[in-house]
């Protein structure tokens, strides 16, 4: 037990992003660090009272640090730029780790298995038409033609993909993952628009699913995972049905009419344009140009879609309604207080 807690008493710190001396702080100084110290090597236990200022301190429930670990998260793409801190970075892994656990117990409170299998385990990427031909291969095995992808979180859950959105600093751009070796996890930073998180959600998805060639290095790879997002949101055969073959010039309006109707930004739209040949280099090299005073697109078009992770919520709400759990314990795998719990859920 006191290993169990000195571990959870790190992680639940490290989610925190609070080194110990802060902690100590924010604890209102009833321990020292020294104290903190010693109940994270595993050299002390803390009493009642003090369980309870660290469940406090720590926005956590008490009963979080005496949980086994259950998950270990393995061949992680983490995604980010250089400005994020390796507090932020491991308190982001710590947060996952901790959200993935809820997730699987819940799926053992109700008897779901996860059975994934790599649908284009037998695509080798080794050019921009491997990808292509990757991306259209997942469509058809997936069925899911060549339209608008209405959901695309939703569409991964239903696939057995595990979705978390987390509330992270925006240099956080996202995560992939396997737990356990063998479920497959994509983490998307939930503060991002809409049509972000879609194309993030996917390129995570190519992380996950696609074989790259040995020969290609880390920054080919990613450029690789964004182009199989750019296929996945927009087939080639579709752009080019809606724009053409060749273009010389493409308006403002119909960037705009496609980002909304497909849910993919402008610049990725003009990124697939160039990588089909549509238009060509210097044509897009302008458009970047222009675009630079606008990263973020404003009032250039919004897709009225709806991406959130909402499978394990409602696994959570259906434990609850079946009476597989008590209401308490479902809200202790939501992560609220149970007088919130209730409040959010009505059982008929």
């Amino acid at each position: 037990m006191k290993e169990i807690f000195s571990k959870r008493l790190k992680s639940a710190r490290m989610q925190a992003a609070l080194s110990q001396d802060q902690l100590v702080e924010k604890m209102g100084n009833i321990v020292s660090k020294n104290a903190i110290s010693k109940y994270e090597k595993g050299e002390m236990m803390a009493d009642g009272g003090i369980l309870l200022a660290l469940s406090k301190a720590l926005n956590v429930k008490p009963d979080y640090f005496f949980r086994p670990f259950t998950v270990q998260i393995e061949k992680i793409e983490f995604r980010k730029k250089k400005k994020l801190s390796v507090k932020d970075e491991k308190a982001i892994r710590q947060t996952v780790t901790d959200v993935l656990e809820r997730y699987l117990e819940v799926e053992q409170f109700l008897n779901i298995e996860s059975a994934f299998t790599n649908p284009i385990a037998e695509y080798k990427i080794a050019s921009f038409a491997d990808i292509d031909h990757s991306a259209l291969a997942l469509r058809s095995k997936w069925e899911l033609g060549l339209n608008a992808l209405p959901n695309v979180i939703d569409l991964l859950e239903d696939k057995e993909i595990k979705v978390i959105e987390i509330d992270a600093p925006n240099e956080f751009d996202g995560f992939s993952g396997w737990a356990d070796d063998r479920i497959p996890i994509v983490v998307i930073n939930k503060n991002f628009n809409i049509e972000r998180k879609r194309l993030t959600a996917l390129h995570e998805l190519g992380h996950l699913l696609m074989v790259s060639d040995e020969k290609i290095d880390d920054k080919e790879k990613e450029r690789s995972c964004y182009q199989f997002a750019g296929a996945m949101l927009l087939p080639g055969s579709t752009l080019k049905s809606e724009i053409g073959e060749s273009r010389s010039h493409i308006s403002v309006s119909e960037l705009i009419a496609i980002k909304e109707t497909y849910g993919i930004s402008i610049q990725a739209i003009m990124a697939r344009a160039k990588d089909l040949e549509i238009i060509n280099s210097l044509q897009f090299l302008n458009f970047r140009k222009w675009i630079s005073k606008n990263r973020t697109e404003q009032d250039l078009g919004s897709y009225m879609g709806i991406e959130q992770a909402f499978r394990f919520r409602q696994l959570v709400y259906r434990a609850a309604a079946e009476e597989v759990i008590s209401l308490s314990k479902a809200a202790n795998l939501s992560n609220q207080k149970l007088a919130e719990f209730r409040q959010d859920f009505i059982a008929l």
